[in-house]
């Protein structure tokens, strides 16, 4: 008989189209074909309530709400008087709730997943203390908070900072309750358990993976850059145009407006003296008024949304993640591998991949290093052996294996063996 499992995530998993939505989607694409999902979910793209008939292709029962983000930011700022992480508060709603409540007690539902420390709430407490619940934090998004307050002014710095503190508070909290807490790397695993050393023992990690048949270099991509780079198929041979360097992640995403800034003034000016004709591409959604500012430096472009971003990749002569924070494994990182492109990122982009560096992938955080290291790559052609790193790393399957196991055991392996879960040899054999 076919399990019932509640899946909770903070955004629609659904196109898989940015990092987040990446891992959620396949999570859920994985439970839904061994359980009967319920999917509950919040919308905060009017775009995305489209996709409503994918999900209820792969699950049971789905919840949509829709999230104003505008209204939330406002309505979280009661966790000012409450000592609440706003974080938390955000996500807070009566509807979903309700929802929940409703659906564990009607469907005899006894597992639960939820992704993102913020979704926890709703299955939260003695109420739920009967349900097996793993939650999916991904990264240890209060110590992300904490970087942000390093990096910015008063009294907005503040107000990072006591994100920061509040939400790892909860965070702990519910590693506390939880059967299992997981993470997207060893690395933000390991970090949590000294943050939480009261929950080592149910603390984990799976890594992301990467659909290589979807990210195929083989296959035929028209350029999306008006001839400005016969990069596809084997470096400058046909290129009319010069030499192009892709970014690519959603713009509304301040760690990645950092990144090209700091990129744009840092890296770029160097490398268009070196060659002229070079162009730097930032695609992806969302892109805010300080990223297209940008489009004024010599050579840059801001694409904005764009359907499919594997043209962009393939027709590149290099990708670049100059993330200066960052969190966890970065999915353009092993997209761009996994189509064969050459790479050039920062040490915080690379802190969590199991990729060796090499010619074609380089690890730079001087800019006048990693200036060089793209000049060198110009019209180097295909990086199979990254491509190939990323088929032996990073398969859905295998790493969500650690799902399954969890939720047929109700114990994380590492704790039932008497195993710690950073040992060299991995999480009892189910990871690398």
């Amino acid at each position: 008989m076919t399990s019932r499992l509640l899946l909770l995530v903070h955004r629609i998993p659904f196109p898989p189209n940015k990092g987040d939505k990446i891992r959620s989607y396949h999570l859920m694409r994985h439970l839904a074909a061994r359980h009967e999902v319920h999917l509950g979910a919040f919308v905060d793209d009017p775009l995305d309530w489209r996709h409503e008939a994918e999900l209820a292709g792969f699950c049971r029962q789905v919840k949509l709400v829709g999230l104003a983000p505008g209204k939330r930011r406002l309505a979280s700022l009661s966790g000012l008087l409450t000592g609440e992480a706003l974080s938390v508060r955000f996500y807070r709603n009566t509807e979903m709730q309700n929802w929940v409540n409703d659906i564990v007690s009607v469907q005899g539902i006894g597992q639960a997943v939820v992704f993102s420390s913020t979704m926890a709430q709703y299955v939260s407490g003695p109420r739920y203390a009967g349900l097996r619940r793993i939650a999916d934090f991904c990264d240890v998004d209060s110590d992300k908070w904490r970087q942000y307050a390093e990096g910015k002014r008063a009294p907005m710095s503040w107000v990072y900072a006591r994100e920061a503190r509040t939400l790892l508070a909860w965070e702990r909290r519910i590693a506390r309750e939880f059967d299992a807490t997981l993470f997207v790397t060893q690395a933000e695993a390991a970090l949590f358990e000294k943050l939480a050393p009261e929950s080592a023992g149910r603390i984990g990690h799976f890594d992301n993976g990467v659909d290589t048949e979807y990210f195929d270099p083989d296959q035929p991509f028209e350029s999306p850059y008006g001839g400005e780079s016969g990069a596809a198929g084997g470096g400058a041979a046909g290129r009319r145009h010069g030499p192009v360097v892709v970014f690519t992640g959603a713009m509304d995403y301040w760690a990645n407006v950092d990144a090209v800034q700091w990129f744009a003034d840092e890296v770029w000016p160097a490398v268009r003296l070196a060659s002229p004709a070079a162009r730097f591409f930032i695609v992806g959604s969302k892109p805010g008024a300080q990223v297209k500012a940008l489009e004024s430096r010599g050579g840059v472009r801001v694409t904005g949304y764009v359907p499919d971003v594997r043209p962009y990749l393939a027709h590149a002569d290099v990708a670049v993640a100059p993330l200066r924070i960052a969190r966890g494994t970065q999915n353009k990182v092993l997209e761009a591998l996994a189509m064969a492109r050459p790479v050039v990122c920062t040490p915080a982009a690379a802190a969590g991949l199991s990729v060796s560096q090499g010619e074609a992938f380089r690890v730079e955080e001087n800019p006048q290093r990693f200036a060089a290291a793209l000049l060198a790559l110009f019209g180097h052609g295909p990086h199979r052996e990254g491509r190939e790193q990323v088929i032996r790393n990073y398969g859905w399957e295998a790493n969500l294996a650690m799902v399954d196991r969890l939720l047929a055991t109700g114990l994380p392996e590492w704790s039932a063996c008497g195993q710690r879960p950073y040992r060299a040899e991995g999480f009892g054999g189910l990871t690398r």
